[in-house]
């Protein structure tokens, strides 16, 4: 299965505050979620082909309940442990047809989805490293339709996501950040510290926006 950034998550304090560092540097911000059951929401950035989440904890209680400890959310959003990671990439198949994840993974199946809808979470994934995991169903928000539309359309005019870099003070070892190594305009590699940088519509404009130290995010244009 070849596979495309859907969306990446980053852990932020209660109701995402550093959302609105966003957007006054000229980011248009979508609709919110709540994950009813799991004990978390979001605020949300949205581009052609992927989005940016801010993630944080709503109920400490549903978050280390058992369906969601696997997941390891709670570890990641309370941000206690300078170690852990505080990101999250989601995958989604280039094309329907594709079917075999390329790195084991185990069902998640949260309340907030259909019962027919799972959500495949990789196995072996280290704190370490952001949490890997795939949405069978994901597709490019320029692709919404009317119902789920959002705002696409930002001052600092970018498209697309076209590069993702993570940095993180221990090396990436697992399958999962193996095989995410080989999705087209994505790195992830041993640096000082946990860093996010995202790279749009091909850098032409040579220009970077440090959201750092509300933030571990770098945006290059």
């Amino acid at each position: 299965m070849a596979l495309a950034i859907d969306h990446i998550f980053i852990a932020t304090q209660v109701n995402a505050p550093e959302a609105e560092l966003l957007n006054a540097f000229g980011l248009s911000e979508g609709t919110p979620n709540q994950h009813v059951g799991q004990g978390t929401a979001n605020r949300r950035f949205f581009f052609e082909n992927n989005f940016l989440e801010l993630l944080w904890i709503t109920d400490t209680q549903e978050a280390q309940s058992e369906l969601i400890k696997p997941t390891y959310l709670y570890e990641r959003l309370n941000q206690q442990n300078p170690s852990i990671s505080p990101f999250g990439i989601c995958f989604r198949p280039t094309t329907q047809t594709d079917s075999a994840i390329p790195f084991p993974c185990w069902n998640y199946q949260p309340s907030y989805l259909p019962p027919h809808l799972s959500i495949p979470m990789a196995m072996n994934n280290p704190l370490t490293e952001p949490l890997w995991f795939v949405l069978l169903f994901g597709a490019a928000p320029s692709s919404f339709n009317a119902e789920k539309r959002q705002p696409l359309e930002h001052t600092k005019e970018f498209k697309q996501l076209t590069s993702v870099r993570i940095s993180q003070p221990s090396t990436a070892n697992s399958l999962a950040a193996q095989q995410a190594n080989q999705v087209a305009g994505f790195k992830i590699e041993q640096g000082e510290t946990h860093l996010l940088e995202l790279g749009f519509d091909g850098e032409q404009a040579g220009l970077s926006h440090d959201f750092r130290p509300s933030l571990p995010l770098i945006i290059k244009w």
